[in-house]
């Protein structure tokens, strides 16, 4: 089989050329993007591991939720990754975490953040909000409804419930509405 730009050995080596300074600057953004992501990543603290790091802005907020109408529990040792041993040691610490599956979500860095509730939700990896109707998410702040949702910023010391409704979730079925049988 003959491909186009290669029956004459002067055109065939053009190609060549050409392909390989296409491969060349390929990589080269590439590699350039990936090496400029890391390093703007090094100040983001839902990025960042904070081990080594002085991060004396600290708040601890408190997280009910709920999917589906019923209480879900929040595990304990969200926002650690690797392997955790009896002291909590792991290879790495994440900005927002659980130390225990109370609901109490622990935030520090560097400086005051703009912590959300939908920081938290990312940094708990398992959590399925792909799966939720966003129309239907309820966020309530100390017990006062907000319109913001998932971004809701988090308040030392504040109370946060959380209702998430699955995609395709029926109330109805939930219910029965039909007299009990004889």
């Amino acid at each position: 089989m003959r491909w186009p730009g290669t029956g004459d050995s002067n055109k065939r080596r053009k190609t060549i050329r050409f392909l390989i300074i296409l491969l060349i600057i390929g990589v080269t953004v590439g590699v350039s993007s990936s090496v400029i992501q890391g390093f703007l990543a090094q100040s983001d603290p839902l990025k960042v591991c904070i081990e080594d790091r002085n991060t004396p802005y600290k708040m601890s907020v408190t997280l009910e939720l709920y999917i589906d109408g019923n209480k879900a529990d929040i595990p304990a040792n969200i926002g650690f990754e690797g392997p955790i041993d009896g002291l909590l040691e792991s290879d790495c610490q994440h900005a927002l975490y659980t130390l225990t599956d109370d609901g109490t979500i622990y935030a520090e860095w560097e400086e005051e953040y703009p912590f959300e509730i939908g920081h938290f939700l990312w940094t708990w990896k398992s959590f399925p909000y792909k799966d939720m109707n966003d129309s239907e998410t309820r966020v309530i702040v100390d017990g006062k409804e907000t319109d913001e949702g998932i971004h809701a910023l988090l308040k030392h010391g504040s109370v946060y419930r959380a209702e998430f409704y699955s995609e395709g979730f029926d109330e109805s079925q939930e219910s029965d509405f039909l007299p009990p049988d004889l």
